[in-house]
């Protein structure tokens, strides 16, 4: 089982054609995920290889859907283009978006997440890597290659720890990866991510990477406390970061107690989750919490 995305998932990817799409739509294809064409109106009709793989290039994303039916779409578009491209592929009725876009204006994520939503697209992002169930398919530019299927969910606004967590973690293995990224505004929020792990039945254990600013955490925490039967493990990035700054891309700023790492990891803790204060720590407090649970 998995959560998003699976070995069914059928992907277009919005800017293949493109430096960054080309190389992580080869990426993606080498860790097995059905890429069924990428989306491109001025170069519509042709068809680009991949090692032994040609994928066609579709005019729009409405017409990848008719003729693939995808249900997956990873956008690679520069950021004066995403809200667009994001648009289209709501409009187009795909199921789910993975806009991997850094540099997005906020009013622009504001606007299309909003409509996303109206249409009952699922953004993950933006200002992500993405989403990968391993042995089955990723969407997104996480690596493939340093972790394995297994029973551990991860949800992370952090791309860099996400992939630390899943290398320490990787002789037990994933269920799904999420990045959700750390932009002010994201489509798909750590509750999503808790939800949709509690309810997959080959989920044993949540890890939740969270950083400072902003109040996800704290809402997380309450939904943990609220709705969640699973052990969860979590971790806050930013426990050196000074007061009254604006840092990351999460663009938060910090100020007296409010969003900072001790008061979210104490929010946190409240709520029955372990939390380390650093990532290799966080790695120690899942398994043993595992071997609790064994």
């Amino acid at each position: 089982m998995a959560i998003y995305l699976t070995k069914e998932s059928k992907v277009l990817v919005q800017g293949m054609t493109g430096g960054e799409g080309m190389k992580h739509t080869r990426r993606m294809l080498a860790a097995g995920t059905n890429v069924v064409g990428g989306v491109n109106p001025r170069k519509a009709g042709r068809t680009i290889d991949f090692d032994e793989r040609a994928v066609p290039v579709f005019g729009s994303v409405a017409e990848g859907i008719e003729v693939t039916g995808a249900d997956v779409t990873v956008v690679f578009v520069p950021p004066a283009f995403a809200k667009a491209a994001v648009v289209e592929a709501a409009c187009g009725g795909i199921g789910l978006a993975v806009v991997i876009t850094e540099g997005i204006p906020v009013h622009d994520s504001v606007a299309f997440t909003a409509y996303a939503l109206d249409k009952g697209t699922r953004i993950i992002g933006p200002n992500c890597p993405g989403l990968i169930t391993p042995g089955q398919s990723n969407a997104g530019i996480i690596p493939a290659d340093i972790t394995k299927p297994g029973r551990i969910g991860l949800v992370s606004k952090s791309g860099t720890l996400t992939y630390q967590l899943m290398y320490e973690l990787r002789d037990i293995g994933f269920s799904t990866c999420v990045g959700i990224g750390g932009d002010p505004v994201v489509g798909t929020t750590h509750i999503d991510c808790l939800a949709a792990f509690q309810d997959d039945p080959d989920t044993e254990l949540i890890v939740l990477i969270g950083e400072i600013g902003g109040d996800a955490e704290e809402r997380a925490a309450a939904y943990v406390r609220d709705h969640v039967t699973k052990p969860v493990v979590g971790y806050i990035a930013g426990f050196t970061a000074p007061e009254g700054k604006t840092m990351g891309h999460a663009g938060a700023i910090v100020s007296g107690s409010s969003g900072t790492a001790r008061a979210k990891k104490a929010a946190l803790e409240a709520a029955g989750v372990r939390v380390g204060n650093t990532p290799t720590e966080t790695a120690r407090l899942v398994l043993a919490a595992l071997e609790g649970s064994a």
